[in-house]
């Protein structure tokens, strides 16, 4: 890419977005943005940061990453227009919401930019949007997945404690849980909101009006880590089966208590570090994999905790 070039866009990116540059500007490299929906708030979304930073220190190209400081969709779509004003050599992108992010991206697309879809979404919103490919996990099957677990250790009955209501997709792992489970969903969805004292008081009433629950699925850390210490408040923690998406170090401590029965990785990691790496091929030598990618499910117990637990919230 010409310097000229390169100075323009890194203008826009500062004038228009204020990104987190992750490597640092070269006149001669590949630039790629990755834009989530993550609030600042949501620390999960670490793992994905040193992902795409690795990626873009190995492959020798410039990676940015940006997102809504507070989670706001529409505000993440404005972030994808102002990525796409800066012409990079490709845009990465979760796909939260398909109603709202669906334009942007393909607009992406119609201007020559390649575009891939990670972590939120389908592969078949990715490849209407016209995007290159899908990497992220597969949300109902993994909840039924958990379903049939869950179903396998005698549960009946559980809640599903939804920190992203607005994201559909995010959705699908409550609607997998029930189904797995051989249950209907009905009001076993609780948007328990994303603030972690009113995720907490909101566990501890609805534990309270439904006794007999007989688990619960959490959908992150967001949700997670308040439900363990209203676990550990009303006394059901490790009395109750619990069971979550995604690891973190207070998921991994409660894993590792007996708090928790498993936790689901995604691989957060490679769903930001694979796409770099894709991406980066395809521009130099025009080769990309024939298929989507699935970075998960996989479950994680106490017996298998040892990297886990060393790399929890860095690189798993």
């Amino acid at each position: 890419m010409k310097k000229f070039k390169l100075l323009t866009a890194a203008v826009m990116s500062v004038a228009l977005a204020a990104p987190l540059a992750l490597t640092s500007m070269t006149a001669s490299a590949e630039r790629y943005v990755l834009v989530s929906h993550a609030p600042d708030s949501d620390s999960w979304w670490n793992t994905v940061k040193n992902g795409v930073t690795l990626a873009g220190k190995q492959m020798g190209v410039d990676v940015e990453y940006r997102n809504p400081p507070t989670g706001d969709l529409a505000d993440m779509a404005r972030i994808i227009e102002q990525a796409t004003a800066s012409k990079p050599d490709g845009i990465i992108t979760t796909l939260a919401d398909f109603d709202v992010l669906s334009g942007p991206i393909r607009s992406a697309v119609d201007q020559g930019i390649n575009v891939i879809i990670m972590n939120s979404g389908t592969p078949e919103q990715a490849r209407e949007v016209g995007a290159l490919m899908f990497v992220g996990q597969p949300e109902f099957d993994a909840g039924y997945a958990a379903g049939l677990r869950a179903k396998g250790d005698g549960v009946k009955s559980f809640v599903c404690v939804n920190h992203a209501i607005s994201n559909a997709v995010v959705g699908e792992r409550c609607r997998g849980f029930a189904e797995g489970l051989g249950v209907k969903l009905g009001d076993s969805m609780l948007d328990s909101g994303q603030d972690p004292s009113e995720i907490k008081n909101r566990v501890l009433a609805y534990l309270s009006s439904h006794p007999k629950v007989d688990a619960i699925l959490t959908l992150g850390p967001t949700s997670a880590d308040p439900t363990i210490l209203a676990l550990q408040e009303n006394g059901y923690a490790g009395d109750i089966y619990f069971g979550t998406f995604d690891l973190g170090e207070n998921i991994v401590k409660a894993i590792k208590s007996g708090i928790i029965n498993w936790g689901i990785d995604q691989q957060p990691f490679l769903q930001a570090y694979l796409p770099v790496v894709l991406l980066t091929n395809y521009d130099r030598y025009g080769v990309l994999p024939g298929n989507n990618i699935n970075s998960g499910p996989g479950f994680v117990t106490k017996d298998g905790l040892a990297l886990v637990e060393k790399y929890a919230g860095e690189y798993r």
